[in-house]
């Protein structure tokens, strides 16, 4: 079988930022059709009981796009979300173009989970380096974020730039820019319940386990420099905490 790689994508009312997301996550998806036309993708969108526009705004997009599709649930919050995604990913029926019987158990290390957030914008190049970590046979890719500038007064930007030198942010784990195996994600046991660090708490089980962890700084993801994060100690609480005060 070939390489198959899954993003999933949690949103609670994200209709402000849905839009360059998934334009972001297009442009990854031609970008690695084009490098690896060999290589499966598809997108879902966890629709996390939303009551804005996201919904419709994910709907415009997939009814033009074979890489996207949705799934709609109850406000669960995003550990739950992502679960959810993740299990609705592994039970997609192979497409016809990879001849192999529809066997969703079958092949787990040929095929990669990536995650990433509604409010978050990934590189062109981020797909590439899901595949190329899942290819040099790491069961985990840790990467790094950064806020979006347009979202922080100067100073508090500054502030940020002044403790974040080339490097800073190795091992820091984030849901918007996280990939696993999906033999290892089974290994570790999925997401855990939690309404946040369900991100932290998985890469620490696969740590304990002595599964292969790489990190890396380089194509970093853009998320939202918000200061109302949709979790209490998530990294919109961390900006705020730690640079929200511009005086």
């Amino acid at each position: 079988m070939t390489p198959r790689l899954d993003v999933v994508v949690p949103a609670h009312d994200e209709q402000d930022r849905i839009t360059a997301c998934l334009e972001a996550l297009g442009t990854a998806v031609s970008t690695l059709r084009h490098e690896h036309p060999d290589v499966a993708v598809h997108v879902t969108v966890v629709l996390d009981g939303c009551t804005d526009d996201t919904a419709a705004l994910v709907a415009a997009r997939a009814a033009g796009s074979s890489w996207l599709d949705s799934l709609v649930t109850d406000h669960v919050g995003v550990g739950p979300a992502r679960s959810l995604g993740a299990a609705h990913a592994l039970a997609r029926p192979l497409a016809a173009a990879d001849d192999q019987p529809e066997d969703h158990d079958a092949d787990l290390d040929r095929r990669w989970l990536a995650h990433t957030d509604a409010d978050s914008r990934v590189s062109a190049r981020w797909l590439v380096q899901q595949l190329d970590a899942l290819l040099a046979g790491a069961h985990v890719l840790v990467g790094a974020v950064v806020p979006d500038p347009a979202d922080l007064d100067a100073v508090v930007l500054a502030r940020w730039q002044a403790t974040h030198p080339p490097g800073a942010t190795l091992g820091h784990v984030h849901g918007a820019n996280l990939g696993i195996r999906s033999d290892a994600y089974r290994a570790v046991g999925g997401f855990d319940p939690v309404p946040e660090h369900e991100d932290v708490r998985l890469v620490a089980r696969a740590r304990a386990l002595g599964l292969r962890v790489d990190a890396t700084t380089s194509l970093p993801v853009v998320t939202s420099g918000r200061f109302d994060g949709r979790t209490p100690g998530g990294y919109a609480e961390h900006l705020r905490r730690t640079y929200g005060d511009a005086s």
